[in-house]
């Protein structure tokens, strides 16, 4: 089996395990079953974040896998290959749902790419992680030449693909590669009370944020703050938004319903 799916019924929060031992690759039949889930969970009207982890102890999620490289007889079957990995990172961080990377042991090649399109990135103390593309004679092709420079800086993407390094969990956690760094044994719990955090607010508020961090990243200042006027005036109208502020002022928990 490729991918194991739980539902935590109570906070409605979705859990992916990717289970394709021995080392968890992305073969096509892992980033198809990956797709489908993801655009299950974004089609959920109840679904309110997902937890992204590995089956077993030794990987993560590895790269793709080497048979797999060793079809590409051609640019076009390499663009092809890339191309599929790329559109499910692209999937993953255009997600107006809340993703989070729960990263239980080593974390390489593609396995890096998903967990830089993931929304929050939590990981174990024993961790690895690297872009080790490099040495076999080719590069980072499911976006990771374009998010790692975004998300720790160019130098530090440049040390981590041009030299095939692998770091560990303290280096990614200072270099902010991984946002949570906690204990073996609190890895999924972590994951879960972030989820759960996240299921509690309201889940218009969620989206529109989402969408506001996501698009304006993407637009120079004065676009993504007028992006940011018009989602902020949608919310204005919506019955969370009152109730949310009403819950502050009773001292009570809010009860959003996502209207």
């Amino acid at each position: 089996m490729a991918i194991n799916k739980k539902v935590e019924e109570e906070n409605k929060i979705w859990i992916l395990e990717i289970d394709n031992p021995p080392m968890n690759n992305l073969n096509p039949v892992v980033v198809d079953g990956l797709s489908r889930e993801i655009k299950s969970f974004n089609e959920d009207a109840v679904a309110r974040s997902m937890v992204i982890t590995g089956a077993g102890e030794r990987v993560f999620i590895g790269g793709v896998a080497i048979e797999e490289i060793r079809k590409i007889k051609s640019s076009d079957q390499g663009m092809i290959l890339a191309k599929k990995g790329q559109e499910l990172c692209n999937q993953i961080e255009n997600s107006e749902k809340p993703i989070i990377a729960a990263v239980n042991a080593l974390c390489i090649g593609g396995g890096t790419e998903i967990l830089l399109a993931c929304h929050l990135r939590v990981a174990s103390e024993k961790t690895k992680f690297g872009q080790p593309e490099i040495a076999m004679g080719f590069m980072p092709g499911f976006g990771g030449t374009q998010r790692l420079p975004r998300v720790v800086g160019i130098s530090q993407a440049r040390r981590l693909i041009l030299l095939g390094e692998t770091i560990d969990a303290q280096e990614a956690y200072r270099i902010g590669l991984i946002d949570f760094l906690v204990s073996k044994e609190k890895l999924l719990s972590t994951a879960m009370n972030l989820a759960k955090k996240i299921a509690e607010k309201g889940p218009i508020s969620i989206l529109m944020a989402q969408r506001s961090i996501q698009k304006g990243y993407q637009m120079n200042l004065k676009d993504g703050l007028d992006l940011e006027l018009k989602l902020f005036g949608e919310l204005c109208k919506t019955e969370d938004m009152k109730e949310g502020l009403q819950s502050f002022i009773d001292h009570r928990k809010a009860i959003f319903k996502g209207r």
